[in-house]
């Protein structure tokens, strides 16, 4: 079975085994999540969310992405010269059940 899960602000479409990188999530390694916003399942859509469907998944790994670099200055100012890095933080979650 196929749904479309909302969580962070943005949307995943997932099958169940799939593995997904999601927005940093308050969950342990090899602990349950559940996902309740389902937007579709099983090509059943709903207004906003599907009722009665959740879609269930493990935690596999807490971490951060690679690193992005950011320059930021202003023309014809040396003192406004700034570089910054950044690394997202990430939850990769395994999907084990849509019901």
């Amino acid at each position: 079975m196929k749904a479309i899960i909302e969580t962070g602000g943005k949307q995943y479409y997932v099958t169940e085994g799939d593995t997904i990188f999601v927005e940093k999530l308050d969950a342990e390694e090899g602990k349950k999540v559940v996902f309740d916003k389902v937007l579709m399942a099983g090509g059943v859509t709903g207004n906003p969310y599907v009722k009665g469907v959740t879609v269930e998944g493990k935690v596999v790994k807490q971490g951060k992405g690679k690193k992005m670099t950011i320059f930021t200055y202003v023309p014809n100012k040396r003192s406004t010269r700034k570089k910054q890095g950044h690394r997202q933080p990430y939850t990769k979650i395994e999907i084990t059940k849509i019901k």
